[in-house]
């Protein structure tokens, strides 16, 4: 039996016109980026609104000297290793202290909890001087350190859904497995973690188009030694003011291809994850 389609409503009518409107006002940029890595440097100030002519076309010749400015396939090697190794790092770590908060009910772990989330609330330019001496300090400037300081900036929200989601999850489960022979870790890894799928994609989708997308973070603390995208794509900026137009745009299109592709994939977990994170308990 086929179940009949709801009719649209007036409101429908006008709201659907108003989120069309309101999507084209969010491509319309990025639509006006990718028409720009055509077209040639002289021509994208002077036209930036302009298609791509018999003039003004440059086919991929931006895209190839981008490529060979900026060490573009070597920043983009440190991005994908400084986002994969940050996600998995939060994924992991904040699971398990967002399932120690929730089980452990005692007033260290309700302070934890908040001081999980008074961090969401403060300003990265406050800490941001103290944190690269600190960095410094300790040799977390380099590629690998910085995993470890991702993974404090990006606990805060990450634990905040976990936990939510968590209260939600029946005991008994846990219970049951501790009873057959589980440890806690076979537990977590057995039992917990598979059920946290629709949260720790959730988490694991903004953390990256978080940390793929930053650039204050690895300039203040990798700086110029190991070039992710967004410090590479910086460089293309000459003396007294010059920029390559034309290599800028190219590669800021090979630069949002990748998040761009890993959002519409994943989009669907989003809104279920959040909502699933933010409600329950």
């Amino acid at each position: 039996m086929k179940m009949q389609r709801a009719r649209p409503t007036a409101a429908d009518w006008v709201l659907y016109p108003v989120l069309t409107l309101f999507a084209l006002a969010f491509l319309f940029p990025i639509f006006i980026v990718a028409m720009n890595s055509f077209k040639s440097r002289f021509f994208i100030s002077q036209t930036p609104f302009e298609l791509p002519n018999a003039e003004t076309f440059t086919g991929l010749d931006n895209y190839v000297g981008g490529i060979a400015d900026t060490g573009f396939f070597s920043a983009f090697g440190w991005s994908l290793f400084i986002t994969v190794g940050s996600v998995a790092l939060i994924v992991l770590g904040t699971s398990m202290t967002a399932w120690f908060i929730v089980r452990v009910k005692n007033r260290f772990t309700s302070a934890l909890y908040y001081l999980f989330l008074f961090s969401m609330i403060v300003p990265f330019q406050m800490v941001m001087f103290t944190m690269s001496k600190m960095a410094n300090v300790l040799h977390l400037d380099n590629p690998v350190g910085i995993l470890i300081i991702y993974l404090g900036f990006g606990s805060g929200l990450s634990i905040f859904l976990f936990c939510g989601f968590l209260r939600g999850l029946p005991q008994s489960v846990e219970e049951a497995a501790t009873i057959d022979g589980c440890g806690p870790v076979g537990v977590f890894f057995r039992v917990v973690f598979p059920m946290l799928k629709p949260t720790t994609i959730t988490v694991a989708i903004l953390n990256t188009m978080w940390i793929w997308n930053d650039y204050l973070l690895p300039y203040l603390v990798i700086g110029n030694d190991y070039k992710t995208i967004p410090i590479a794509v910086q460089y293309l900026k000459g003396g007294y003011g010059s920029i390559d137009m034309g290599a800028l745009m190219a590669m800021l299109v090979l630069a949002i291809i990748p998040v761009v592709v890993f959002y519409l994939t994943c989009q669907k977990y989003i809104i279920k994850g959040v909502a699933a994170g933010a409600v329950k308990g």
